[in-house]
Parts: C-alpha cells; sequence; structure tokens
C-alpha cells in the first residue's frame, strides 16, 4: 500500500472520529440542572408547532422550546395565562459550543412549570 493512500486513510479516521464527538456533544441526554446555564428571560409569544414542540420567544427575538411540550401534556392556553409577559427563568443544557434552546426547566418565581430534572 502506498505511504499516500494509509495517510489518508488515518486522516480520515480522525476527522470522522472527531466529527462523531462532536456531533454526540449536540445531542441532549437526561439534563442535569449543574450542566444548565439559567437565564431569566421575559416572554413576549407562545407557539405550538406541528412537532408537538412548544416555542417561546422572549423581548430580544430569541427562541427557545420544549421538545414534544404538547405530546407530555402542556396546554397552551394555560401557559399562555401562566407565562406571557412574565420574567421566567429558564435551564438551559450546556453544550461543546454554547447553550442549547432546549428547556430542561421553565419556571415563574417559585413555581415550576415544566422540568426534565428526576
Amino acid at each position: 500500500m502506498k505511504k499516500s493512500t494509509i495517510i489518508y486513510m488515518i486522516l480520515a479516521f480522525c476527522v470522522g472520529f472527531f466529527g462523531l464527538i462532536a456531533i454526540s456533544s449536540l445531542i441532549i441526554k437526561d439534563p442535569k440542572p449543574e450542566k444548565c446555564a439559567v437565564e431569566t428571560k421575559t416572554i413576549v409569544n407562545i407557539s405550538g408547532i406541528a412537532s408537538e414542540d412548544i416555542v417561546f420567544k422572549d423581548q430580544g427575538g430569541d427562541l427557545y422550546y420544549i421538545n414534544r411540550g404538547l405530546e407530555r401534556g402542556l396546554n397552551l392556553d394555560s401557559l399562555n395565562a401562566k407565562v406571557l409577559n412574565k420574567r421566567v427563568t429558564l435551564h438551559l443544557p450546556k453544550l461543546w459550543l454554547g447553550t442549547s434552546e432546549h428547556i430542561a426547566q421553565l419556571a415563574v418565581g417559585d413555581d415550576i412549570i415544566y422540568t426534565e430534572f428526576d
């Protein structure tokens, strides 16, 4: 086997291996409070989408979501009454490249509206 072929095979393996590590760090599995960034936002819009996710928009235009929130028993009317135009505390899982928009916990004051924590 040629030396250049071996080098290309090693390079391809390294790129694939590190690519898998990078992609796996973007998958949120069983978030924990200590692995989350805590942010306080004012929610100005709440909507559901076809995938059953619930999307929250803050004053700055940033979007956050509860994955499959409608399937998990959350109700848009109830959320609008409890969360819309109020300051909320969001727990957002930290990723290798920053913070996710996935909501692991949503609270208004001391009232926890949604949580994925045990």
